[in-house]
């Protein structure tokens, strides 16, 4: 099929430069931190992420045409075609695991690929680990085979799976706090961001002063990542460093937002047990009052992350409001005991509270912060809609927050 859609709306992607971005979380902030800093020094660049399509036809970031990491072939093909028009000097291709698995991309002519880290997730879909990885893998391969490309993969040298991804393409790069050719150190956090200095094992002499509005200590390595392909791109130590700190923020991933209250509410799209454990870790290191995290799990999913992000839940959160995600076709109440179940099993019974309406668990979190607390709400992140038992209700969990507060 996507073979066919491609020959139909002729292959429109032959002669674009793509980066493409793949990993289990950070992908869509790796994508605007790449494409910000791009457009910053002075390129045209086109960008089809999660949230949001840059044409490269100057009106800049558009809502996406449809809410999929990576669409299916056939408006791939559309989206690409519309922006090879604009003959952007690049484009930022988010790309998930699926796409790779079913083809999607087919015939995008990847330069650079870039792996953010491999964790549990969509086990529901891919069977194994194994077969997961593969899916993902399947990124480099494909920039490997790209004659007229880089070939160059940006890999998290951290990640278990490094070693697997180098054997895939040419010219590796590899990036870390721990390790890699491209490691960070001088580390500081902050609710506002965080600083850090990169250097290169080739030249140690010339570091990159970096300052970043997103906050996270995650957010040093989706920064490595733009860094190493900032330098692949051409682009100077200045450009680099200014582009990372004109990133003000990616819509859902750690936003704070502005309320004019004695605590913090900060939305994040954490779906795996990894992302909520990072943006929970994070919010221990930045803030000083209890961490109060309104989350539960997406219906019709990978089940067996369930349990484990209730564990997670019970061991970083100070306090847990425990409520429906998106039910899809599940029965709500299935979801949440399977989360209750790790809670539990990680002794975090008496800090969990269970209600099931999604606004009265904001709402009770809201009434219990106290001075210096952070509310973390996560699973929807930017979200303008959430399917329950089928149909896309509209929601905005920033939306509902602010509501409740102006009441």
């Amino acid at each position: 099929e996507a073979a066919f859609l491609q020959t139909k709306y002729g292959f429109p992607a032959k002669n674009l430069r793509v980066i493409g971005i793949t990993g289990t979380d950070g992908k869509t902030t790796t994508c605007f931190m790449v494409y910000q800093m791009l457009k910053n020094s002075g390129c045209n660049v086109a960008l089809v992420s999660t949230v949001s399509v840059d044409y490269a036809d100057g009106r800049g970031l558009q809502p996406s045409p449809t809410h999929m990491t990576t669409a299916s072939a056939g408006q791939l093909a559309i989206i690409l075609k519309k922006i090879a028009k604009n003959r952007p000097d690049w484009v930022v291709l988010e790309t998930s695991s699926h796409a790779l698995a079913q083809y999607r991309v087919l015939g995008v002519p990847y330069s650079i690929a870039v792996l953010t880290n491999i964790t549990h997730e969509h086990l529901d879909y891919h069977g194994t680990f194994e077969n997961y990885q593969k899916a993902k893998r399947r990124l480099f391969t494909l920039a490997n085979k790209n004659k007229k490309g880089l070939r160059l993969g940006v890999i998290n040298a951290d990640d278990g799976s490094a070693e697997l991804f180098k054997s895939a393409i040419s010219n590796p790069v590899t990036y870390g706090i721990n390790r890699g050719e491209l490691t960070a150190s001088e580390i500081k956090l902050s609710p506002n961001g965080v600083t850090f200095v990169a250097q290169t094992k080739e030249a140690p002499e010339e570091s990159y002063k970096i300052t970043l509005t997103v906050p996270g200590k995650f957010n040093v390595y989706n920064a490595l990542a733009a860094i190493a392909v900032g330098k692949a791109c051409g682009l100077s130590k200045e450009q680099i460093e200014k582009g990372l700190a004109s990133l003000k923020t990616v819509p859902g991933r750690m936003s704070v937002l502005d309320i004019k209250e004695r605590f913090d509410v900060v939305v994040d799209y954490a779906v795996t047990p990894a992302a909520l454990e990072n943006v929970l870790k994070t919010a221990q290191d930045t803030y000083k009052g209890n961490v109060r995290l309104v989350f539960g799990a997406t219906g019709d999913r990978d089940k067996s992350k369930r349990l484990i992000m209730g564990k997670v839940a019970a061991k970083y959160a100070d306090a847990v409001y425990l409520t429906d995600d998106e039910t899809y076709t599940e029965d709500p109440s299935t979801i949440r005991n399977a989360v209750y179940k790790g809670i539990e099993a990680a002794g975090g019974h008496n800090k969990c509270k269970l209600i099931d309406d999604r606004q009265l668990a904001i709402k009770t979190a809201l009434t219990d912060a106290k001075k210096g607390d952070v509310i973390l709400i996560t699973g929807l992140g930017h979200q303008k809609d959430r399917n329950m038992g089928g149909k896309l209700v509209p929601w905005s969990d920033a939306g509902v927050v602010k509501q409740l507060l102006s009441v």
